[in-house]
């Protein structure tokens, strides 16, 4: 009797040993479930270079920004700028590898050309690029391949447009233009403003700089020989773009500039859209790769959208130019 007794208070206590370890094996995984439902969000750290500052490249990098404020996706960026050195600018490229960024946001042809030199791993996206093909920053607008993909910052209808406008609405014939050869996007661009002015029947003078401090001699040694100027996207030149403009002034030299920004700093006017809008697209091409996993290869570069034509009325009145209806142009 005592035996089964024995028996009968073992067998109870092994149950209740049992039921406890499922309470707690059910208790445990509660607890795992509701430690990843309140888990924090991922800081993304984003590495950023920018081969020098000036009001659109800065513009397009608040784009970026926004892009990931708007989404709620938390992010630490790590701004540089190069200053317009290019041993710098590598420099930065390497040290951002170093960091083990987990993107890098190029803002600039330069900036992205020392970024895809330093990693073939770490996702890159550009903005503010005139040709990343012949940057051989991609393989096709299509298809990126590789690490890279990004938002370009010419139009394709931007130089036609603006060389029909000096032509036909500001009758020169001859047009004087300054830019760093240096730059592999101001030399893609000059050579497309000089194609499309060959077929317009007129002449293209050339002005090159190293650096900022030359652009004011540049833009001085065009006067008299030039009807008027058109100044694209260079880094160099447009970051000092007031010496242009105040020689410009000087020598009542019509000016047409190849982004917004630069027409509220003087320009007579500009076919362009706004960089913020391309930074911000190229934040959300970075939100598909850190938030959906996609493979830069696998997003389409793009180009920018809404191009307009702007006028500088205050520029405009000093030239003595009426601003014609037909233009449908935007004054500022």
């Amino acid at each position: 009797m005592k035996n089964k007794l024995a028996f009968l208070l073992v067998a109870v206590l092994l149950l209740l040993a049992a039921c406890g370890t499922g309470s707690d094996k059910e208790s445990s995984t509660k607890t795992e479930t509701d430690n990843k439902g309140t888990e924090e969000a991922k800081t993304y750290k984003i590495g950023v270079t920018q081969i020098v500052e000036h009001p659109s490249l800065d513009a397009a990098y608040k784009g970026f920004q926004a892009a990931f404020e708007e989404a709620g996706i938390k992010a630490e960026f790590i701004y540089n700028t190069a200053n317009g050195d290019n041993n710098a600018n590598m420099s930065i490229a390497q040290k951002l590898v170093g960091d083990q960024v987990d993107l890098i946001f190029a803002n600039s042809t330069p900036s992205a050309q020392a970024a895809k030199s330093a990693t073939n791993d770490i996702p890159i996206v550009f903005t503010s690029v005139t040709d990343a093909v012949d940057a051989q920053l991609i393989d096709s607008m299509e298809a990126p391949g590789g690490n890279v993909t990004g938002t370009i910052d010419l139009h394709p209808d931007t130089i036609a447009n603006t060389v029909a406008f000096i032509k036909n609405e500001l009758g020169a014939k001859k047009v004087g233009t300054i830019y760093n050869s240096g730059e592999q996007n101001s030399v893609a661009q000059i050579a497309q403003v000089k194609q499309a002015l060959t077929e317009a029947g007129l002449e293209l003078v050339e002005a090159s700089v190293a650096t900022s401090a030359e652009v004011k001699q540049a833009t001085e040694s065009l006067v008299g020989k030039v009807d008027a100027l058109y100044i694209v996207t260079d880094n160099t030149v447009v970051s000092a773009l007031e010496s242009v403009i105040d020689v410009a002034k000087t020598n009542s030299l019509p000016t047409m500039v190849g982004e917004l920004d630069s027409v509220a700093r003087g320009g007579l006017g500009a076919y362009g859209f706004e960089y913020y809008d391309i930074g911000y697209e190229a934040g959300q091409m970075a939100l598909k790769i850190l938030e959906e996993g996609k493979s830069p290869s696998e997003v389409p570069a793009a180009y920018p959208a809404n191009l307009k034509l702007v006028i500088n009325k205050g520029t405009a009145d000093s030239l003595g130019i009426e601003i014609k209806d037909a233009w449908n142009a935007e004054v500022k």
